[in-house]
């Protein structure tokens, strides 16, 4: 038993290791221009040498505003209940009785992952209305990539707790 809740700990923190990378790390979209060096665009900037905040993100453009805005949301609240999951995890595992599950960190968890999926998804429909026309022409980054992964992840994680039952 000791073994899976050691395992389970790690594949959670992990998890919020990789949110907390995604939502933080500007390499969301990439742009290698030739001849020019590499711009690197996340949520909030676009950063060559000099960083500078991201097109439209202060328009009154409604429709470029709102996505951004809500992809910028979600994986920031993606971050929070991973986080808060994890602390209820903890509280929960000496608080619990013998046999009973762990259904709210397990809607927590889940909550998390749906939140992750929509930022995902809207960043990935949406992509062109996050960058100046210049910035089109560019691949999706790690952090992009870090942020699907993480999907997969928080998902397992909360079916791992609606299965899981404290033991002895």
């Amino acid at each position: 038993m000791l073994i899976i809740l050691a395992f389970i700990i790690f594949f959670h923190l992990a998890a919020a290791i990789l949110l907390f990378v995604s939502t933080i790390h500007n390499c969301w979209w990439v742009v290698s221009p030739v001849g020019r060096e590499v711009i690197y665009a996340d949520l909030w900037y676009s950063c060559n040498s000099t960083c500078y905040p991201v097109e439209n993100s202060h328009t009154t453009d409604a429709g470029k505003t709102a996505c951004s805005y809500a992809v910028q949301a979600t994986m920031i609240l993606a971050t929070i209940f991973c986080c808060v999951s994890f602390f209820v995890f903890i509280l929960q595992l000496f608080r619990l009785q013998q046999g009973e599950r762990f259904i709210f960190t397990s809607i927590i968890q889940l909550l998390a992952s749906l939140c992750v999926m929509i930022a995902v998804s809207i960043y990935t429909a949406q992509k062109n209305s996050f960058h100046v026309p210049s910035l089109q022409e560019g691949s999706y980054g790690s952090s992009y990539i870090l942020a699907w992964i993480s999907f997969p992840m928080t998902l397992i994680g909360g079916l791992m707790y609606l299965v899981l039952r404290k033991r002895k």
